[in-house]
């Protein structure tokens, strides 16, 4: 990111730049940062964009090769086109001849990294991770905005802001929006105003009711599954949830039993620390068997659903229900 920024400030481009990663407030902000400094807002004749994986290489390429129209240079943006999932041999090939009046701007969720096109940008052109930020890290973004809005808050409010918005930088953006309005007129914000208008995220509510499994209570798992239902989540997106947070129930437990600190649980499991630490005391709620039956049946329970043996509602209604020793 740093050394976008340092282009932006120099005017020294790249011809090619790759934004990729999960974290898509950032990544649409540095998109957003480059087109800026780039492109005239109104200039239509030398900017092009692209988006989704109907996108063709052949017409990308004839485009490169126009020279641009009263201005220096051209400007081809490409989004989740999955070029870089595959071979995408002829623009892997044609990276190196990219002319000096064409600019490519690939933003992308996933790569893979040894792909030819991949390879080949890395050779000629500038390659930006967009990584989900660390606690810390977030912690002093929203220190920064509350502070320009005249706000303070304390260290523990601030772990139940995070508890509640997850770790996406867009969302915490949208809540940051809503809890400053909400605290017009204090300086302080507390945790009641992040009780009252803070919205919890769906991951939050699975790891309420996998801690209801936890305690055997199946009644308190069903409300909240009932809940996510009201709220229009489809009943396979949260048994993938579930099957997720019990994948990394295992991953935690075995990690622990290796003698691992949080720190590098946090990083294996590629989570921020604070997450970690719900993992870690939630994982202790379990023997390693029960997490694995758990996981083995949120298998069994997809292919159910698949093969049509099970309805989707009904198939996570058993997986809460479902005993354990």
């Amino acid at each position: 990111m740093k050394t976008i920024d340092e282009d932006i400030k120099s005017g020294q481009f790249k011809k090619i730049y790759l934004l990729y990663g999960d974290e898509a407030y950032l990544k649409k902000q540095y998109k957003d940062k480059l087109k800026k400094a780039l492109v005239q807002p109104d200039d239509t004749m030398n900017f092009t964009a692209y988006e989704g994986k109907d996108t063709n290489p052949k017409e990308v390429i004839d485009l490169s090769e126009t020279l641009p129209f009263f201005a220096d240079r051209r400007v081809i943006l490409i989004e989740n086109s999955g070029f870089f999932k595959g071979s995408c041999e002829e623009l892997a090939e044609y990276m190196p001849q990219v002319p000096d009046t064409t600019l490519f701007l690939f933003v992308e969720e996933e790569v893979d990294k040894r792909s030819k096109l991949y390879k080949a940008v890395k050779n000629v052109g500038k390659i930006v991770e967009f990584t989900t930020q660390t606690e810390e890290l977030l912690t002093r973004w929203i220190l920064t905005r509350l502070k320009k809005e005249g706000k303070n808050i304390t260290g523990s409010v601030m772990q139940l802001f995070l508890s509640k918005t997850g770790t996406d930088m867009g969302n915490i953006d949208r809540e940051l929006e809503k809890l400053i309005c909400y605290c017009m007129d204090k300086d302080v914000i507390e945790a009641k105003d992040v009780e009252a208008v803070t919205t919890e995220q769906t991951t939050n509510k699975i790891f309420d009711m996998v801690n209801a499994i936890a305690e055997h209570n199946q009644k308190k798992a069903l409300d909240l599954y009932y809940d996510l239902l009201a709220l229009k989540e489809p009943p396979m997106r949260i048994m993938f949830l579930i099957a997720k947070q019990f994948n990394q129930l295992l991953q935690v437990k075995e990690l622990v039993g290796k003698g691992a600190q949080k720190s590098e649980i946090a990083s294996r499991v590629k989570v921020p620390p604070f997450v970690a630490g719900k993992l870690m005391a939630q994982a202790r709620a379990f023997t390693r068997e029960q997490i694995l039956s758990y996981v083995e049946f949120c298998v069994e329970s997809e292919e159910a659903v698949k093969t049509g043996r099970l309805s989707d509602r009904l198939a996570v209604e058993l997986l809460i229900a479902k005993k354990y020793e």
